[in-house]
């Protein structure tokens, strides 16, 4: 288990910084560690502990100061992290989730595959050939950051974002890609879009992705793209179809 670094975020969290990269291993200790504390949590055997946040490299402790003093809360920490195995496995989802590439659905698909001087084809196939981490949800309720994106695929964000993006978007930047779950403002390199809603409150888990998942990305065709969109409109769309199986991650 990496050590990390104790930060105080004002008066009623602290965070865990275990590194400062966008990295898988970093990512795998931070959620090894979220999962062992919401364990003890359930438990009851984190009393004052609130909630816990992940991110890329860091986990935020978010605490109740006059159930557990900041001094107790760290050497707590500090402790189950010397008990926490790297090796440790954890179930995780593994998905295949649709995209309907280029076009009004990937309004970049062109510019993209123009600067790095390949065919629009090839932007596709590599970005469908790759088997991406969830990383953290953050940005947006459901917003997935996922890596890592081929090398010859990265590109910066725009300088002017966008005042809109549609929902369902499905972007890359740098060694990200993503789906929009919402309608909002973004500057990632647009794509394509997938039919499938990432977040629904009306859900027993509201996300469809959860960090440590895996994401295939299937290329699919218009027609398809709305006999899904129509679907899920219904509220008819069977999600355990795009759901390859559960891994040991």
């Amino acid at each position: 288990m990496i050590q990390p670094r104790f930060l105080n975020l004002g008066d009623r969290a602290l965070t865990l910084e275990f590194g400062d990269t966008i990295d898988q291993q970093l990512v795998s200790a931070v959620s090894d560690f979220d999962a062992r504390l919401t364990q003890k949590k359930a438990a009851g055997k984190l009393v004052g502990i609130i909630e816990t946040v992940p991110t890329f490299r860091s986990l935020t402790v978010i605490f109740d100061p006059l159930v557990i003093s900041r001094s107790d809360l760290q050497d707590r920490l500090l402790r189950l992290l010397d008990k926490v195995e790297s090796s440790d496995q954890q179930l995780a989802r593994h998905w295949r989730l649709p995209v309907c590439y280029g076009g009004d659905y990937g309004p970049d698909l062109e510019s993209t595959a123009a600067t790095l001087g390949l065919t629009q084809e090839k932007v596709i196939d590599l970005h469908v050939s790759q088997t991406y981490l969830v990383y953290m949800i953050g940005f947006l309720p459901g917003f997935p950051y996922m890596g890592d994106v081929d090398p010859a695929l990265h590109l910066p964000r725009h300088k002017e974002p966008r005042v809109r993006v549609p929902v369902g978007s499905v972007a890359i930047t740098g060694q990200q890609t993503a789906i929009y779950p919402w309608e909002s403002p973004g500057g990632w390199q647009l794509l394509g879009r997938c039919p499938l809603a990432l977040f629904d409150a009306q859900r027993s888990e509201p996300a469809l992705l959860e960090p440590g998942d895996q994401v295939d990305f299937q290329s699919i065709s218009e027609a398809y793209y709305q006999e899904l969109a129509e679907a899920m409109q219904a509220g008819s769309l069977d999600f355990s179809q795009f759901l390859r199986q559960e891994v040991n991650a």
